[in-house]
C-alpha cells in the first residue's frame, strides 16, 4: 500500500523534490482556502455562464449548451469558420481564445472546428457580467465581418477602449 501512495505523491503531484515548487504549491493552496478566492471563483463562474448564454443567443453552438465552470467549448461549424481561423481572427482584435477540437470534429487537430474560451483572466482584471455581453457581441461581430478589415479595426478599438479602464496588474 505504501508504494501506491508514494507513487501517487511522487512524481504525480509533487513532480520532484524541488523546494521552490513545493513552496509555490503551498502558497497556491493557502490562497485557494481564502474567502477572497471563493468570491473570485464565484464571479469567474457567473462570467462564464453569462458569456455562454449571450453567445448562444447569438447563434453559437456551445458544447453542453452552456457551462458549469470557468470555460466553454464552442463548435463553429455553423459559423463557417475553423477554430484555427477564429483563433487568429480574434487574436487580431485582442481577444485570446484557443482552437480546440469538438465532438465528432471533421477537421484535423491542427485546424479544428471549435474554440475554447475561459473567463478567469478577464475576471481577474475586474470584468463582470455586463462586460461579458459586450465580449459576446465583439466575438460575433468579428466572425460575421471576418473579411472586413475596417470593421475589425473598429472592434479592436472598442475592445481596447473598454479594457483601458481595467488594469492588467493589481498594485
Amino acid at each position: 500500500m505504501s508504494s501506491l501512495l508514494n507513487s501517487a505523491v511522487f512524481p504525480g503531484n509533487q513532480g520532484g523534490p524541488l523546494e521552490h515548487i513545493i513552496a509555490a504549491k503551498a502558497v497556491a493552496f493557502k490562497e485557494a482556502l481564502s474567502d477572497d478566492f471563493l468570491h473570485y471563483m464565484v464571479q469567474v463562474k457567473k462570467n462564464a455562464q453569462t458569456l455562454a448564454s449571450a453567445l448562444i443567443d447569438k447563434g453559437f453552438n456551445i458544447i453542453s449548451d452552456g457551462t458549469d465552470n470557468h470555460m466553454m467549448l464552442i463548435d463553429l461549424r455553423n459559423k463557417g469558420i475553423t477554430g484555427k481561423d477564429a483563433e487568429e481572427l480574434l487574436g487580431k482584435i485582442d481577444i485570446t481564445v484557443n482552437k480546440n477540437m469538438v465532438p465528432f470534429d471533421d477537421q484535423s487537430p491542427f485546424i479544428t472546428s471549435g474554440i475554447r474560451i475561459g473567463t478567469a483572466a478577464v475576471t481577474t482584471r475586474g470584468l463582470k457580467e455586463d462586460q461579458m455581453s459586450l465580449i459576446s457581441q465583439y466575438i460575433s461581430d468579428a466572425i460575421t465581418n471576418k473579411d472586413d478589415e475596417s470593421k475589425l479595426k473598429s472592434i479592436k478599438e472598442q475592445i481596447n477602449l473598454m479594457m483601458s479602464t481595467y488594469s492588467l496588474f493589481q498594485l
